[in-house]
C-alpha cells in the first residue's frame, strides 16, 4: 500500500474508532442521564404506551388506566375514590410526574423493572401486549373509609397499624384531592386542576400528606412516652403508687409554675391517675427528674428523630436533643419543640399494645407480575423494644383506665378492651392558635391479640376553642377505625 492510501486508511480507522467510542459512550455511560432527561419525551411516551399496573387494596384495584385521544400518550391513570386513597397512592400525571407509591414503584407499575424482564421477553415472543405489574398494599378498605369519613370536612390525619406486624391499615389525610383531575396533560383541564391545588392558591394545602409529612406538637399524648420512660428507668415501678409531684409545681431553675388544665386531682397522683386526668405537673416533673438523656433515649427507641420509609418517606418526629431542665419538663408533656407525625404516634401506641415490641411500619405487602405471580414479598421486621413486656402491660393497664373512666371514654367499643390517651396540643405565639385535638389508642380482643393501633389528629379551625379536645373530636374517629378493623376480621 502506498503512503497516501495508508494515511487515508489510518484516518478512516480513527473515524470508525471515534464513532464506536461515541456510540458506546452514549449507550452505556450516558444512557441513564439521557433516559432521565426531562426533554426526552420518548421515555414518557413509552411509560404511557400501555396501561399501568394497579395498586391493590383487599384484592381490588383502587387505580386503573384509560385510553386518551389527541395525545401521543396513549393511556392515562385513573383512580377509584381518589381523594380517599391519594395519601396512599400519590399521583401519576402525564404532565406533572409521579409521587408516593406511584413514583417509588413506577418500574413495577410500568413494567420496566428489571425483575419483569422475563415476563417482557415472554410477551414479546407470544405477541401479548405488555403491561405493568401490581403493588399489593397492606391497607384495609374498611379502616381507610372509616378514617376518611370520620375526618370529613375537618383538617387532620389518621394512621392505623397492625401492632403485631407493623402493617399500615389506614393512612388518611384531609382535605385531600383527586389525582384523576390532573392525570393527563391538557393545559385546559389538567393544568388548571393542578394550579388550583397548589398551596399558594389553596391555603388548606390539600396535597400535603398530613399523616406522614406534617409534624404536630403531640401534647398530652406524649405523656405515654414519658410514662414508659419512668417505668423503664425505674423512677416509678408501680402505676398505683403515689408520685412525688406537688401541685402547683415550679419548674427547676425558674419561678414558673407548670399549670394543670382545670381543677383535677394531680398532687402526688399515681401514674395511673396522672394519665387518666392528664396531669401536666406529674409528667413534667417525671421528665425533669429523669433528665434529658433518659427521656431522649426512650423517645428515640419509639422512633423519634428518625425518618421512616414505608416505603413512602415519613418526616422524622422530633424530641429535642438540647434542653435545659424546664425545657425538658415541657418536652415531656409534648410541648416546647417536641413534634410528631400521626404515623409516629401510631407507632407509639402499637409498641405498647404489642407488649413493648415495635415493628417496622410498612404498607406494601407484595409486588406481582401482570398475571399475579409474586416478585417480592415483604417480611415483617422488628424495629426495637422501647419497653419491656412487664412495663408495656403496666402501661396498657393505665391507658385502659383512660378509656374506661378517664378522658377517653368516647373510644369505648362494647366487648373490646381499648387503651388510649387524649391530647390537646397548644401552639402558636403564647398558645394563641386553636389547639390540635389528638387521640392515640389500640384495641385488644378476648384472646389477648391487638389487631390495630391508631393515632388521630384534628386541626379544627372552625370549632370553638373550648370544644376542642382529643376526647371530643379525635377519639370517636379512632373508635370507628378500630371497629372497622375488628369487624373486617370476623
Amino acid at each position: 500500500m502506498n503512503k497516501p492510501l495508508r494515511r487515508i486508511a489510518i484516518f478512516c480507522g480513527l473515524l470508525v474508532m471515534a464513532l464506536l467510542i461515541r456510540d458506546n459512550w452514549l449507550q452505556y455511560v450516558m444512557a441513564t442521564d439521557l433516559q432521565d432527561d426531562k426533554n426526552n419525551r420518548r421515555v414518557s411516551i413509552e411509560r404511557y404506551a400501555q396501561p399501568r399496573g394497579d395498586i391493590i387494596v383487599d384484592g381490588k384495584e383502587i387505580t386503573g388506566s384509560k385510553k386518551t385521544s389527541g395525545s401521543d400518550y396513549e393511556y392515562k391513570r385513573t383512580y377509584k375514590d381518589g381523594p380517599m386513597w391519594a395519601p396512599v397512592t400519590g399521583y401519576a400525571s402525564q404532565a406533572f410526574g409521579a409521587t408516593q407509591l406511584e413514583s417509588i414503584e413506577d418500574g413495577i407499575l410500568t413494567g420496566n423493572d428489571d425483575r419483569l424482564f422475563f415476563r417482557r421477553t415472554l410477551d414479546m415472543i407470544t405477541g401479548k401486549k405488555p403491561g405493568g405489574g401490581n403493588v399489593v398494599t397492606t391497607l384495609s378498605a374498611a379502616a381507610q373509609k372509616a378514617a376518611f369519613e370520620g375526618l370529613g370536612d375537618k383538617k387532620g390525619a389518621v394512621a392505623a397499624i397492625d401492632p403485631s406486624t407493623g402493617a399500615i391499615l389506614a393512612l388518611a389525610s384531609t382535605p385531600s384531592y383527586d389525582p384523576s383531575t390532573f392525570a393527563g396533560n391538557s393545559t385546559d383541564t389538567d393544568t388548571k386542576a393542578w394550579t388550583k391545588l397548589q398551596k399558594k392558591n389553596n391555603p388548606d394545602d390539600p396535597m400535603l400528606n398530613r399523616a406522614l409529612r406534617e409534624t404536630y406538637p403531640p401534647g398530652s399524648t406524649f405523656k405515654v412516652v414519658t410514662a414508659a420512660a419512668a417505668l423503664e428507668h425505674d423512677l416509678y415501678t408501680d402505676p398505683d403508687a403515689k408520685t412525688d409531684s406537688p401541685d402547683p409545681w415550679t419548674m427547676p431553675d425558674t419561678r414558673t409554675k407548670l399549670p394543670n388544665e382545670g381543677n383535677i386531682p394531680c398532687e402526688n397522683a399515681t401514674l395511673r391517675n396522672a394519665l387518666r386526668y392528664s396531669c401536666n405537673t406529674v409528667f413534667g416533673k417525671v421528665g425533669s427528674d429523669l433528665g434529658k438523656d433518659k427521656m431522649l433515649e426512650t423517645a428515640e427507641k419509639f422512633g423519634f428523630n428518625s425518618q421512616q420509609f414505608v416505603p413512602v418517606r415519613s418526616n422524622a418526629s422530633i424530641f429535642p436533643t438540647k434542653m435545659d431542665k424546664p425545657q425538658t419538663a415541657l418536652s415531656s408533656i409534648g410541648q416546647f419543640e417536641t413534634a410528631a407525625t400521626p404515623l409516629q404516634m401510631a407507632m407509639v401506641a402499637s409498641a405498647i399494645a404489642n407488649d413493648g415490641t415495635l415493628m417496622e411500619p410498612y404498607m406494601v405487602d407484595q409486588l406481582t407480575t401482570p398475571n399475579l405471580d409474586t416478585i417480592e414479598k415483604h417480611d415483617s421486621k422488628k424495629m426495637g423494644e422501647p419497653l419491656s413486656k412487664e412495663n408495656a402491660q403496666k402501661l396498657q393497664s393505665m391507658m385502659e383506665t383512660v378509656v374506661k373512666e378517664g378522658t377517653g371514654t368516647q373510644a369505648q367499643i362494647p366487648g373490646v378492651t381499648v387503651g388510649g390517651k387524649t391530647g390537646t396540643a397548644q401552639h402558636g405565639v403564647d398558645n394563641s392558635e386553636k389547639p390540635y385535638a389528638w387521640f392515640l389508642s389500640y384495641a385488644k380482643l378476648d384472646d389477648g391479640s391487638s389487631p390495630v393501633a391508631v393515632a388521630v389528629v384534628v386541626e379544627d379551625g372552625s370549632a370553638n376553642r373550648d370544644d376542642i379536645s382529643g376526647g371530643g373530636l379525635a377519639a370517636p374517629i379512632a373508635k370507628d377505625v378500630m371497629k372497622a378493623v375488628i369487624d373486617s376480621k370476623k
